[in-house]
């Protein structure tokens, strides 16, 4: 096993904290977070949203009651039916649909920010995403494993 010299001074942990703590405040008055927060709100203080929240959580309720006995309920494929209509109008609310936009620009600047950190370490540093179909194939797609992937 060989090790990498860095030609960069060490930092001491203050430092670091320092600086981590203004990468946040920068984070924190990026559009993503405004953004975010006024989308945020906007549910919150949107009455058709809040109803359609409700009808889909008790849908998604009433699915997962069925769903503890399986494809055999006999109320399963209705209640599935149901929960997802619930959740298409769900989305067809404007301030939900432009939150979840939000969300997912705010997530894309997260990531980026820890993918940044992390390969200023080494490029074979993992840094798990949100994305629950990730893109790349194998262990962590590197290819440092040797798997191909």
């Amino acid at each position: 096993m060989s090790t990498v010299t860095i030609d960069r001074p060490p930092l001491n942990l203050t430092e670091l904290l320092a600086q981590a703590q203004e990468i946040g405040d920068m984070i924190l008055a990026s559009k993503e977070v405004q953004e975010y927060l006024y989308w945020k709100r906007a549910v919150r203080a949107d009455s058709e949203a809040q109803q359609a929240v409700r009808r889909f959580q008790r849908q998604k309720e009433r699915f997962e009651e069925c769903q503890r006995f399986g494809h055999y309920h006999p109320e399963y494929h209705k209640a599935l039916e149901q929960a997802q209509q619930a959740e298409r109008e769900l989305e067809r609310v404007e301030s939900i649909a432009r939150f979840k936009a939000a969300e997912a620009a705010l997530d894309e600047l997260l990531h980026a920010v820890s993918e940044t950190i992390a390969h200023a370490v080494s490029d074979s540093v993992k840094v798990p995403g949100n994305n629950p179909q990730p893109t790349r194939k194998g262990c962590g797609g590197g290819g440092s494993c040797g798997c191909g992937g």
